[in-house]
């Protein structure tokens, strides 16, 4: 069954995963701007997701303020419509201000079924792919660009790392953060 590959997801992810993550980002034109502006950023190198009708993401990240490490957190989503397969990608959240950090950080924050996100391509390989609560909805490629991205003081991007997934769900995002 599909959400075995998303609880087979281990707890924690090596320090290698969240640098590559964040290098990964950081060389994408749509988020460069985003990491010289932004508050802070939450970075999950890896997000399993999959289902059958019903389903389901899990991932583990870490939250920075300024260039730190400030704090872990977990996504989990659950979906429910029309839906098959399974899907690893990489997510990321810039927050524009201390508002939108605080908020993100006060300890359990979700995104509804209408947060959106950018679907980014990190490279030749990468298949472009959106979270199902998302879709591709323009590119920040520029400052006066990049400003218009933030939605309630935050941006997410996504990047496909790899699987298949057809889907047409309602899904939502909560978040749980623990302080270092």
């Amino acid at each position: 069954m599909l959400f075995s590959v998303v609880f087979s997801v281990p707890t924690f992810a090596n320090e290698n995963a969240y640098n590559e993550a964040v290098a990964n980002f950081k060389k994408a034109s749509e988020t460069r701007d985003f990491f010289n502006s932004a508050y802070g950023y939450a970075i999950f190198p890896t997000v399993a997701k999959g289902g059958i009708g019903i389903g389901a993401a899990y991932g583990n990240g870490r939250v920075y303020q300024g260039g730190t490490y400030t704090g872990d957190s977990a996504l989990t989503q659950l979906s429910i419509g029309f839906q098959i397969g399974g899907q690893a990608y990489s997510e990321i959240i810039f927050f524009k201000d201390a508002k939108a950090y605080n908020e993100f950080t006060s300890g359990s924050f979700e995104f509804s079924a209408q947060a959106s996100a950018v679907a980014i391509n990190l490279g030749a390989n990468a298949q472009v792919g959106t979270t199902g609560n998302s879709a591709g909805a323009g590119q920040a490629g520029s400052n006066h660009n990049a400003a218009a991205q933030y939605i309630n003081g935050m941006a997410i991007f996504t990047a496909a790392k790899g699987g298949l997934m057809f889907e047409a769900a309602l899904a939502g995002q909560s978040f749980t953060f623990n302080a270092k």
